[in-house]
């Protein structure tokens, strides 16, 4: 089997190691997230896009062994109306994660991306971190938009273990408002959580598919908006197949 790299481009077609279309566009030209008359500013916003992203993280030019790929609910808000991670399934979570880790042999050779969310991210980041393994966070906005969106609002301690582990990152924080620029005229609302997706996919790709592993904390279900879990476990599903699903609803 040809191993093939991904470069930084992250948009046309490009097969996969078993010869698989892989289409980087279809995201960014799903006619939903387009107003017709802003084609034009749309593919000017496109290109700058292509020509700033880094697809690898420029802190850690290491080629690890693995790179481990994660997305996962959010702790639920109290008055959640139908429970999708509850706080009271919080260690029953960490110790999965714990597992899943371990059994890729996750250490100090690894790489792992996440965005450092409450909840399944910032268990990930912990575990990872008492591994040995080098994480990077990569996050849809600017880091004081995104504490407020993704952390306080599961509560102050929350906050407190984010600002833990944000001081044991292997790198920077980086958002992808900085790294991509601003979203294409006439996107959807959520779009900003697909792009991070698909930035932490391709960044996860472009060190090797073949060293791709990716763990979800799920439930099964679509999301609260676009981007969220579903969607990249499905992203993954189409393009490694190597996934490690946690399921919620079995905690």
């Amino acid at each position: 089997m040809k191993l093939h790299a991904f470069v930084a481009m992250p948009f046309g077609s490009r097969p996969d190691p078993d010869g698989r279309g892989i289409d980087f566009n279809r995201v960014h030209t799903d006619r939903k997230s387009l107003r017709i008359g802003d084609l034009r500013e749309f593919r000017e916003q496109r290109e700058a896009w292509e020509d700033r992203i880094e697809l690898a993280p420029p802190e850690d030019r290491r080629q690890p062994r693995l790179v481990l790929l994660f997305s996962g609910h959010m702790i639920d808000a109290p008055d959640r109306p139908r429970p999708r991670f509850p706080a009271e399934k919080e260690t029953s979570a960490a110790r999965k994660i714990a597992e899943a880790l371990d059994m890729h042999g996750a250490g100090p050779d690894d790489l792992a991306l996440t965005q450092g969310a409450c909840g399944g991210d910032l268990l990930f980041t912990e575990a990872c971190q008492q591994r040995g393994v080098q994480v990077h966070w990569m996050q849809p906005f600017r880091e004081p938009d995104f504490i407020q969106k993704s952390v306080v609002c599961c509560g102050e301690a929350w906050r407190r273990r984010y600002l833990d582990a944000r001081t044991r990152l292997a790198g920077p924080i980086r958002s992808a408002t900085d790294a991509l620029g601003p979203l294409p005229p006439g996107s959807e609302p959520g779009y900003s959580h697909e792009r991070c997706n698909l930035w932490l996919l391709n960044t996860a790709l472009a060190r090797g598919v073949d060293k791709v592993r990716f763990i979800c904390l799920w439930n099964g279900g679509a999301g609260d908006g676009p981007g969220g879990t579903a969607h990249l476990y499905n992203e993954v599903k189409n393009r490694t197949g190597r996934v490690t699903w946690i399921d919620t609803r079995t905690l």
